[in-house]
């Protein structure tokens, strides 16, 4: 049977207030406030809070055949819980009914992967440590920022305790296969890929409501019906997108959510199911090893990572920042860590793209600023004054060998506390243990109660003539025999 793997993916940044140069040094809260309730108020007004309560009808209408999953930042949550707090119920509300899975991600939707490995797995610990605490669940499935996967990245991936990763169908890597499988990873076969059919995601995410589009208008029975037409030995149809798709950019009078909510009867009429992306990497077997040798994500034509690396004011901002991740962990300020997470949104770097055409336009829709000049320039001082707050701690001065060796012997202390830790653990529990047997060899007492006033109790003394004629012996003789009765005649 043939099946439709639903992942939507939310996220918002804490956007920038615009900072001067002058207020380095002077003004260390770096966000516009306003800008962000606004934003996020109106995105889930339109978007996400009528396409979660569509998902919730879904689920239940069709008696739970219909599931999903959703990736959700942990900076978009926090913005959540501040703004919107009913989309959070609605979220819980998804989660109870055990059909919608929560993927892992980057607690910041960072580009660590691409240059830090251990701020990598320190932001999906934190996302996953979030994920648990409002949904309840543990994710096993990751969902690197932007769906930026390669080799590189896949032991690490896999060490982390994920059975797969969801990354971009590329047509570059592909080449004649097909993205409708499961493939495992080159450099780690146990970890497995899930790819994006790209053309029939954007046929939802970008061309659903264009006039001038071939196919439009797009209809669920027409729609399910592309699916159903590929190739039967096929397994699963990966439909990746953005949540804010339905009612934002593609807006409500489109017919966006009807069309949405009517997918799950068309397709249970031509045996078309739906799964989650851990019960698809359950269910199906990999076809195939992929290599993807250079990073690519779901970004731009090119899908690579040049939507945030691809010139020099990026590469410049990105490289500076990561100049000083080392001495961040280091820091237990926690208000610095907390702009450390912030500031390492892709968006700062997204909107700092100088390229034209099509992704231009993408990238000024997006953008709160003029031009990238302006997002480099405003990212550049507010970044200067945080790497002042973390030099007040750690100085410039200290080369990071010296750090990396400060980081080992803090690791090893700590590695050696545990180890210790361990062994007073074990010498209690022996000792409780011998205390426990101990106790159980000591006579209860009660029972030494009555036991020893019998001990001190002597037989009473046997009188001299003894009932029918019998003697007691004397000391040091033998008893006579008795006289043997006489026999009857």
């Amino acid at each position: 049977m043939k099946a439709i793997c639903f992942y939507f993916q939310i996220h918002q940044p804490f956007r920038l207030k615009r900072y001067r140069f002058f207020d380095i040094g002077n003004d260390h809260y770096y966000y516009d406030d306003f800008a962000n309730d606004d934003i996020v108020t109106r995105i889930a007004r339109n978007s996400y809070i009528p396409a979660a309560e569509s998902l919730l009808h879904m689920i239940e209408q069709n008696e739970g055949r219909f599931r999903c999953a959703i990736s959700v930042t942990g900076v978009a949550l926090e913005q959540f819980e501040q703004y919107v707090p009913e989309f959070i119920d609605i979220l819980k509300k998804l989660a109870a009914t055990g059909k919608v899975e929560f993927l892992a991600e980057t607690y910041a939707h960072s580009l660590a992967s691409l240059t830090d490995p251990d701020e990598f797995a320190e932001q999906v610990k934190l996302h996953d440590e979030k994920i648990r605490m409002l949904f309840g669940q543990t994710p096993t499935v990751l969902r690197n920022t932007e769906l930026i996967y390669c080799d590189e990245m896949a032991p690490q991936i896999y060490a982390m305790g994920y059975k797969g990763v969801i990354t971009e169908g590329a047509k570059h890597i592909l080449g004649w296969k097909s993205p409708n499988y499961i493939y495992s990873a080159a450099e780690c076969p146990e970890l497995k890929l899930l790819l994006k059919n790209s053309k029939l995601s954007d046929d939802i995410a970008f061309r659903f409501s264009n006039p001038d589009w071939d196919a439009y208008p797009l209809t669920a029975d027409k729609y399910i019906d592309w699916i159903a037409s590929t190739p039967a030995e096929e397994q699963i149809v990966n439909l990746f997108m953005n949540l804010e798709t339905f009612g934002e950019l593609q807006h409500r009078d489109s017919g966006i959510f009807q069309f949405l909510e009517a997918l799950p009867r068309f397709a249970a009429e031509r045996g078309i199911e739906f799964i989650t992306p851990s019960e698809a990497i359950a269910k199906l077997k990999p076809v195939g090893e992929l290599s993807v040798m250079h990073p690519i994500s779901w970004a731009d034509e090119a899908r690579d990572t040049s939507a945030w690396l691809g010139n020099k004011l990026q590469r410049e901002a990105f490289d500076k920042l990561y100049s000083v991740s080392e001495r961040v962990r280091l820091c237990d300020d926690r208000r610095l860590k907390q702009d450390w997470n912030y500031l390492q949104a892709s968006d700062h770097f997204f909107y700092m793209s100088t390229k034209h055409m099509a992704d231009g336009d993408v990238h000024s829709h997006f953008s709160p600023y003029e031009t990238p000049f302006q997002a480099f320039t405003n990212y550049m001082n507010v970044l200067a004054d945080f790497i002042v707050r973390v030099e007040e701690q750690y100085p410039l001065s200290i080369e990071n060998e010296e750090l990396n060796a400060l980081l080992t012997t803090i690791r090893n202390q700590a590695t050696e506390i545990e180890t210790l830790n361990k062994e007073v653990n074990s010498m209690r529990q022996n000792i409780e243990h011998y205390n426990e047997e101990h106790k159980l060899r000591e006579p209860k007492p009660e029972a030494a109660a009555e036991e020893k006033p019998a001990k001190k109790t002597r037989k009473p003394r046997t009188p001299k003539a003894e009932t029918e004629g019998e003697e007691k012996p004397k000391r040091g003789r033998k008893p006579s025999k008795k006289a043997e009765e006489p026999k009857a005649e």
